[in-house]
């Protein structure tokens, strides 16, 4: 880049802060624009995988991360009578270089912002700043700001780039697709945490069911003084009748565990873990359809901003980490901040469009529609007069080709 090579970023979430560190160390000047008045932990479970944490590493926070996880070992699929469909290794036990992790969202998010405190300093984020309106032109990028806290219009921000991190609702992408409508294929979901006894060996990230009759997926995020671990979970149930549920809004064991009051299994009480949730939301499954560009002169847009996907399969964190780390270096690249966004936008955009296309076809828990499709969603006394275990290992290993992290060289650039 010459002349002026400040980056305005939009947002101060995970791909927000991940591309602060990213420009630091690049020797690009950033602030990051946040409309919160005050970052804290929030949320619930995120597992990172293999490509997640390679991403990580890179940022030096991966020592933070460990001691406030639980490595995943192994990842086991079960159909919705508690019968065993599919195992396999997952992170270091599959031959990894890192560990695969459950973790507190909020934990991930707050080891970025420290490490972004550290190195760029407490004037790199602006909190209370939320953006309503970017305008690019030939020489750089203008951003409009209301107070959150008053409503009150802020003092508007030039930047030789704007990069929209503002996740799936991103004010920046309605700008350039006013019109865009979100897809909503009748899959509502609710999330719970529960302090438990460990499951199995408590490293082991579990799917069962699937969403036509209800899918349960859990995995454990924290381990406890007292010997018990805190367990995320997650329900899904696809409904044809069903509205949309509210984003991250408290949810009503009563609207979805009808559907699990008979999941007792001698390794798992569905009905006694829902119950004990101290946490509990509701959200839809939804995401945006692919789009041609991301790109806008000296706007651009990253991580959920850019591309909306299913939470299925544990990719949306990776694939915004990806975005970040690839857009630094083409703008540290390239002396035109126009044409580092294209080719950002070229490496980027075709892989992540196929994830979102892939996550709403063939998603890890593909693995159980397929069962509950060839034994007509009933007891199966040997699963392999259905589907062979290598069959069933062929589809998880498409996945992860597609996701990028496969480990016969499929891993993004």
């Amino acid at each position: 880049m010459s002349g002026r090579r400040d980056v305005a970023i939009i947002g101060g979430g995970i791909a927000g802060l991940a591309l602060a560190l990213h420009l630091q160390r690049r020797g690009i000047p950033c602030r990051i624009y946040e409309a919160v008045p005050e970052l804290k932990e929030l949320g619930v479970g995120i597992t990172l995988l293999p490509h997640a944490m390679r991403e990580l590493d890179a940022l030096g926070v991966v020592p933070a991360l460990a001691v406030q996880s639980v490595e995943i070992r192994e990842s086991r699929f079960f159909n919705r009578f508690g019968q065993p469909i599919y195992a396999e290794p997952r992170g270091r036990a599959a031959g990894y270089a890192q560990a695969e992790l459950g973790i507190l969202r909020g934990r991930l998010h707050m080891a970025l912002y420290r490490a972004v405190l550290g190195t760029l300093g407490a004037d790199a984020i602006a909190t209370d700043h939320a953006c309503v309106g970017v305008a690019s032109d030939g020489d750089g990028a203008s951003v409009h700001f209301r107070r959150t806290s008053t409503g009150a219009a802020s003092d508007p921000v030039r930047a030789a780039v704007v990069v929209g991190c503002d996740g799936a609702h991103s004010v920046v992408r309605r700008q350039f697709y006013p019109g865009e409508a979100t897809a909503f294929a009748g899959i509502n979901s609710w999330r719970g945490v529960t302090r438990m006894a460990p499951v199995f060996d408590g490293h082991t990230y579990m799917r069962i069911g699937s969403i036509h009759g209800g899918k349960i997926v859990l995995y454990p995020i924290a381990d406890l003084a007292d010997g018990r671990q805190l367990v995320n979970w997650v329900v899904n149930i696809q409904s044809d009748t069903r509205a949309m549920n509210d984003w991250n809004k408290p949810g009503r064991r009563e609207d979805f565990a009808a559907h699990f009051s008979d999941w007792h299994f001698n390794w798992l009480d569905v009905p006694a873990m829902i119950e004990a949730a101290e946490l509990l939301l509701e959200y839809p499954m939804c995401d945006k359809d692919p789009v041609e560009h991301w790109s806008f002169g000296c706007v651009t847009l990253a991580g959920d901003a850019a591309h909306p996907m299913y939470p299925r399969g544990s990719n949306g964190a990776a694939q915004a980490l990806i975005d970040v780390r690839v857009l630094a270096e083409c703008l540290a690249a390239s002396p035109a901040p126009a044409d580092a966004l294209r080719e950002y936008e070229r490496r980027r955009l075709p892989p992540t469009g196929e994830i979102v296309r892939t996550n709403r076809s063939q998603p890890p828990d593909f693995i159980n529609i397929k069962v509950a499709q060839l034994t007509g969603d009933r007891p199966f006394v040997n699963l392999d007069d259905f589907i062979t275990q290598a069959e069933l290992r062929a589809l998880s290993d498409r996945y992860k080709r597609v996701a990028g992290f496969a480990r016969d060289g499929g891993a993004q650039s």
